[in-house]
């Protein structure tokens, strides 16, 4: 998680070179037309002149028209300026939103997280996609785990990491690490890089083991993540991307994605493998707590 480092270090150098009711009498729906189509040409008064099925008809075309955007406008207006959804700009993407489940650190869906969506600034996203337009014809495709993090969720981590008696997570997560030292190492903090918006936790998965065996090393069946090491957010030296004690295989992989990514302005934390920031962001020192919707 390292989440004090990442939030502590943002210039950090980079690494290696996204009906209304049938019911409605005519003068109702005379004055809801006005009050909501003031800026359309149809007056309450002509909507009033037609026969009450065929106003309210009427009434719910123009209503329609404004309250549902095409293209999904609608759900992007709902998020800050700048901020975009990933599978609006990279739709091929794979998402596995590990905190919005169970299958996580703290075992449970994390405060925060409404839906399974990656959220970035836009142009973490942009470059993420084209991170992607560069893999596919290699026979990958990246994997995120998870984007932006609202500040609710870090202020989750911090009260699961104070609960000393919630171990269940501890052979799959922190095996190594006393949960005491949590915070003391680093891997919970009170704030975190991702509620910036422009970190992203991802890996590769495999979509053509032949083009894919030219570029990254090991197992490489289809549809399965790139051997990487260590699992996503396990706390422990394993997940350091540089570990020396690593497999040849594992090394290459890690070192290839990060240069990777460092081509499209990602610089890698060192203690996470999978953990990518923009360098440089667009906030440096501004932590969002808006919901993942």
């Amino acid at each position: 998680m390292w989440h004090f480092r990442a939030a502590q270090q943002p210039g950090r150098d980079r690494a290696t070179a996204q009906a209304v009711g049938e019911a409605m009498d005519s003068a109702a729906v005379g004055r809801a037309a006005d009050t909501a189509m003031g800026a359309v040409a149809v007056s309450g008064q002509q909507v009033g002149r037609l026969a009450g099925p065929a106003a309210a008809l009427l009434l719910a075309t123009l209503l329609a028209g404004c309250a549902a955007p095409a293209g999904g406008e609608r759900q992007d207006s709902a998020l800050p300026a700048g901020f975009v959804y990933l599978h609006a700009v990279a739709p091929d993407v794979q998402q596995d939103m590990r905190y919005y489940g169970s299958n996580n650190f703290l075992g449970r869906p994390v405060a925060g997280y409404q839906a399974p969506a990656c959220i970035l600034s836009e142009p973490a996203a942009r470059a993420v996609q084209a991170a992607q337009a560069q893999v596919r014809p290699l026979g990958l495709t990246i994997k995120v785990f998870d984007c932006y993090r609202p500040q609710t969720a870090v202020n989750d981590f911090v009260r699961w990491g104070s609960d000393l008696s919630d171990q269940k997570t501890k052979p799959g997560y922190y095996p190594a690490v006393p949960k005491t030292e949590l915070f003391q190492r680093g891997y919970i903090a009170e704030k975190s890089g991702h509620s910036r918006g422009s970190t992203v936790d991802l890996t590769l998965v495999v979509v053509d083991g032949l083009r894919a065996s030219k570029v990254v090393r090991g197992p490489l069946a289809d549809g399965q993540e790139v051997d990487m090491g260590s699992p996503f957010d396990l706390f422990d030296a394993r997940s350091h991307t540089d570990n020396p004690h690593l497999s040849p295989d594992v090394q290459h992989n890690r070192r290839w994605l990060r240069t990777l990514l460092a081509q499209h302005g990602f610089r890698n934390l060192p203690e996470e493998w999978w953990h990518y920031t923009l360098d440089p962001e667009p906030h440096t020192d501004r932590y969002f707590d808006f919901a993942v919707r």
